[in-house]
């Protein structure tokens, strides 16, 4: 049988000097044995996938609410497609790539339900205790929140993943200075989970806003430089070809231009600045993992027409609006009368803000089960056993 120690030893021959690797692992706040056959990051992986809160992924919003349709992406399928770029582009430039994956399924574990406007509402709602923050609302999850184990509350993850969840950075995601690690970056793995992060949601949400009728395939091609090129080379490889396909074809290639422009500019750095242990790369001055000159400006264009055309169309701002009133109802109801919490919230109220507790609450939801909540509390007619 395999144990740790041969995998130990296939990390020292097969990976870069600047990955991170277990032997070195800073550990677990609780100290636990090492398992005979499995590596810590495997474990952290493992302990990710078996948590309620990323099962609860799967009735989170990404763009479309859940009952829009059953082929939208949720919450958990852009985690799944964010590990699987992150392990690719880990295996391809010689770092870890159980780490990348385990930092991958627990980044957006602390995100709301409704997407982007759950959070939104939350930050404006505890402004005077700190807002909220989906990259904290994450680790707060796997550090205390989840409750697993008899010997300590949240998942004990290695530091290098608690490490690559507090610092992921998007466009959309913000990291803040955290005690537990004090470096300006984190390591490679980590910041190849932000690129791949950015590459599948604007490459899914491309799709999806097609597939959803609000974005037309002409209007991307008069737009954005980038999408024509690709789908006026598909057309004339593939004479005739079918709507749905075209389209399908179109994101698949756009993924592989996005992913190995990422791969080559991020290995063209590393070598240009040469680090020699993953500290190096925590005080770099500037991130190692990029996309080059040229596909940062293509990206720059799609985001921006994504969030005019999409983000901003009238149908998802009504389901924004709504995400606003239910969860703004759900807040107010349960901090006026918190003994309407569910009794592993009620526990915590006489120590720790009632505010907290509500969002903690509130923020574990799915967009299925708020809205439950929000008929139950509010619909007279509606029954509550």
């Amino acid at each position: 049988m395999n144990d740790y120690r041969e995998h130990f030893a296939r990390e020292d021959r097969d990976l870069q000097p600047f990955a991170v690797r277990n032997s070195t692992s800073a550990g677990r706040k609780f100290p636990e044995p090492i398992h005979p056959y499995r590596t810590p990051f495997e474990r952290d992986r493992e302990r990710i996938i078996h948590s309620s809160s990323f099962r609860r992924l799967t009735y989170k919003t990404q763009v479309f609410l859940n009952h829009e349709g059953d082929h939208f992406r949720t919450r958990l399928t852009h985690t799944l497609e964010t590990a699987t770029i992150a392990r690719a582009m880990a295996l391809a430039l010689g770092v870890n790539a159980d780490l990348c994956e385990a930092i991958s399924l627990a980044h957006d574990l602390g995100h709301t339900p409704f997407g982007h406007t759950g959070e939104e509402v939350l930050d404006e709602l505890l402004a005077d205790v700190g807002g909220f923050e989906h990259n904290k609302q994450s680790l707060r999850i796997v550090d205390c929140l989840e409750k697993r184990y008899p010997d300590f509350d949240g998942l004990n993850l290695t530091h290098e993943t608690r490490e690559g969840i507090q610092k992921h950075v998007t466009r959309y995601d913000f990291a803040e200075e955290h005690g537990d690690f004090p470096h300006r970056w984190p390591p490679l793995e980590a910041q190849i989970v932000c690129i791949a992060d950015e590459i599948a949601f604007i490459c899914h949400d491309l799709d999806d806003g097609i597939y959803s009728g609000i974005l037309a395939p002409e209007q991307l091609e008069d737009e954005l430089p980038l999408w024509r090129r690709l789908a006026e080379a598909i057309r004339k490889e593939h004479k005739g070809i079918q709507p749905e396909l075209h389209r399908k074809e179109i994101i698949r290639r756009l993924i592989d231009i996005e992913v190995t422009d990422a791969v080559m500019e991020t290995d063209r750095r590393v070598a240009m600045f040469a680090p020699s242990s993953p500290d190096d790369v925590r005080n770099h001055e500037e991130r190692l993992a990029l996309h080059s000159d040229e596909i940062a400006r293509e990206n720059e264009l799609i985001s921006g027409f994504l969030f005019k055309e999409l983000y901003r169309h009238y149908k998802v701002l009504r389901m924004s609006t709504k995400a606003r009133m239910v969860i703004e109802a759900l807040f107010e109801v349960y901090t006026d009368e918190p003994r309407q919490l569910p009794e592993g919230s009620r526990a915590r109220l006489d120590c720790e803000d009632t505010r907290i507790v509500v969002a903690d609450y509130i923020a574990g939801m799915t967009d299925r089960f708020a809205m439950n909540e929000y008929q139950k509390l509010f619909d007279p007619f509606e029954k509550l056993l």
